[in-house]
């Protein structure tokens, strides 16, 4: 077995590999970037090595840093994770050359299946079922456009290199094809370094099956079942289980078989996945869709299944060990996964960031995490912050313990999809099992309202309260606005808030926190009662109902306001109207809606745009974002530059209307 090994990740699966490596008394080297000096994988190592400034480019992906890494911390072999250069041909190949092991498979298995295209004649060849599509590398726009002639509508569009959902759309008419290709190609290029796409025949009402695969040395595959991965938003995963509740075992038997062929037509060695995509209301119809050569996001559902630990099982068939995997592999019980990500359900999944203000994780279930208290999450990595498992004899009970131990999550100082995801388990196809990829996008809606429960509001109200009372600390006005909170007494005092996107509320108030008069809107009044606790918790009586919350206030001086798994960010209106009329010049800002890199501008100073026309361009973490002329206009005070680094809200340029 392996003395040292290096881990070329950051966030929660850094931490996760960390974890084995210690568990079985190997040495452990992290790597991190600028951004990552506090990161919780840093202190999770023995050692830790910085790679470079927080660009990925410039740290977790350049490889002469990482072999230097490595060689310098004495490490015999590296786990690459996933992401990053974990499927990355020229990554393994260095590291062969560096006399150090790559833990995953040979640097041919990896370009055989990196490259979609590639992978779908490979397996074909196999006797495995492929998708409909296109057939060659390297296609012209023009080329595309006739493949999606001879295939119909409607297509999806997928980068040959990559995955994880990034640079994939869908088409459903002639029209739209040439802006969604544009669009895919962009965002391969800057997920990927690869542009080349592949067309393929749209399944309508799929559902997303994988099978986990392990190779060793010596020609053994085994596949430890299957994993549903239907539940999903802009292509990517966001809940998955095992087993799939769609599967019969003559069904689950046949793509397992699938799935070792396609393992053993590249000459597989390690841990893989095979996905397929199966036609939700034909299970017997299925098709092989990518094989990713690393582990996967999803990989502790099967883990939890089967009892294994597949870290460890990726160093010892790494290490030459023959069949390390127990001899019967029998799947026990029921797993849920859930993906926490520094996101806004409902402006559209966009990313956040922030500082991360409080934090509780979930006790009796299963959570990988990458953060603590007081880091920050920002633009330059992948948004997902923590995975969040549970288990059960059966699936009725693993969701009900998942959905206890959401309930039971506390993050604030960001937007994350905590809230979403309760809503989500809620829904009546998903406790039935009813599931395809297209669910969420159906039910978007309904799940990502906006709603502020009147004891938020009361909350807000009291803490406010107990801010301006005099204690030990000196009295502040926690919006920071002259003219603001105030101690009502007996004389009724007034404010107007909005909490998470909602509309304003206007809130009278009176008294102190100990006793204190309520009204909203002008509905009828409520007594509350509001006790400061340990640690930010805070117990408050409205209507009679008392509960607990966690609140924390970022630098802002918006409230975070935190119960039953849900977070509400509260703002004092009149500051945001303060900040509207400031940027709004003689005509309309357009703002970024999220941190991120300014990647196209698309218009110039003085330009006229019509309604629907593209302004520009925002990437975050991967992900792109176009922004529209929501009205006709001419652009004037245009501040937005390619490659710049813009905030949330920043203003990239105004729109002057006439009057």
């Amino acid at each position: 077995m392996f003395s040292t090994v290096l881990v070329a990740n950051r966030g929660e699966i850094a931490v996760r590999v960390l974890r084995t490596l210690r568990r079985s008394g190997i040495r452990s080297v992290a790597v991190y970037s600028d951004a990552d000096l506090d990161a919780p994988h840093v202190d999770a190592a023995d050692v830790a090595v910085r790679l470079g400034p927080a660009p990925a480019a410039e740290s977790y992906l350049s490889i002469p840093a990482l072999i230097a890494a490595a060689r310098s911390t004495g490490a015999d072999a590296i786990h690459p994770g996933y992401g990053f250069l974990s499927e990355n041909t020229e990554f393994a190949a260095a590291c062969e050359a560096a006399g150090i092991v790559f833990i995953g498979p040979p640097a041919s298995a990896i370009e055989a299946m990196g490259d979609k295209i590639r992978a779908k004649q490979t397996v074909s060849k196999a006797g495995v079922p492929v998708v409909p599509g296109s057939d060659g590398s390297g296609l012209s726009d023009a080329e595309l456009a006739s493949a999606v002639e001879s295939i119909g509508y409607p297509v999806l569009l997928k980068p040959s290199a990559g995955g994880g959902g990034k640079g994939m759309r869908e088409v459903h008419r002639a029209a739209d094809l040439a802006g969604a290709l544009a669009s895919a190609r962009r965002e391969a290029t800057s997920s990927f370094g690869d542009d080349t796409l592949l067309v393929e025949r749209l399944v309508t009402t799929p559902r997303h099956i994988e099978i986990q695969v392990l190779a060793d040395r010596h020609g053994n595959v085994v596949h430890l079942g299957e994993r549903e991965c239907s539940l999903q938003r802009r292509h990517q995963k966001i809940v998955e289980e095992a087993p799939s509740p769609l599967l019969s075992a003559s069904q689950r038997k046949a793509m397992g078989a699938a799935a070792c062929d396609a393992a053993r037509s590249c000459g597989y060695v390690g841990a893989g996945t095979v996905e397929f995509i199966v036609a939700g209301d034909r299970p017997d119809n299925w098709f092989f869709m990518e094989m990713n050569t690393r582990l996967q996001v999803e990989h502790p559902v099967t883990e939890e299944v089967y009892g294994v630990d597949l870290v460890e099982l990726q160093l010892r068939i790494a290490a030459g060990e023959p069949s390390p995997w127990p001899a019967v592999l029998e799947p026990r019980g029921h797993a849920v996964e859930v993906r926490v990500y520094a996101e806004d359900p409902s402006a559209g999944f966009l990313p956040t960031g922030g500082r991360v203000l409080a934090l509780r994780s979930p006790a009796g279930v299963r959570v990988d995490s990458g953060i603590a208290a007081g880091s920050v999450v920002g633009s330059d990595y992948d948004p997902m912050l923590a995975k969040i498992i549970a288990s059960g004899s059966s699936r009725a009970e693993a969701l009900r313990r998942l959905d206890a131990a959401l309930a039971d999550t506390v993050l604030l100082g960001l937007g994350t999809n905590v809230g979403f995801l309760r809503a989500l388990l809620a829904d009546p196809d998903v406790r039935a099992g009813n599931l395809d990829t297209g669910l969420v996008g159906r039910r978007l809606t309904e799940l990502t309202a906006v709603s502020v429960p009147e004891d938020v509001l009361g909350v807000v109200t009291g803490v406010a309260l107990l801010d301006l009372e005099p204690d030990d600390r000196a009295a502040a006005d926690p919006f920071d606005l002259p003219g603001g909170w105030r101690l009502g007494d007996r004389a009724w005092a007034t404010r107007r808030l909005t909490a998470s996107g909602a509309d304003p509320v206007e809130v009278r108030y009176r008294g102190r926190a100990s006793d204190a008069e309520l009204v909203l809107d002008g509905g009828r009044p409520t007594r509350t009662n509001t006790v400061a606790g340990a640690e930010g918790r805070v117990r408050h009586t409205q209507d009679g109902v008392t509960r607990s919350y966690v609140v924390a206030r970022d630098d802002a001086g918006v409230l975070w306001v935190s119960r039953d798994g849900y977070a509400w960010a509260v703002r004092d209106r009149e500051a945001l109207d303060a900040d509207a009329a400031a940027t709004a010049g003689s005509g309309g800002p357009v703002l970024s809606p999220m941190p991120g890199t300014v990647t196209v501008v698309a218009v110039s100073e003085g330009e006229r745009v019509t309604a629907g026309q593209t302004l520009a361009v925002v990437e975050a973490m991967k992900m792109e974002h176009v922004l529209t002329a929501p009205v006709d206009g001419v652009v004037v005070d245009l501040r937005a530059r390619p490659g710049a680094t813009v905030a949330k809200d920043a203003p990239l340029l105004t729109l002057e209307t006439s009057a």
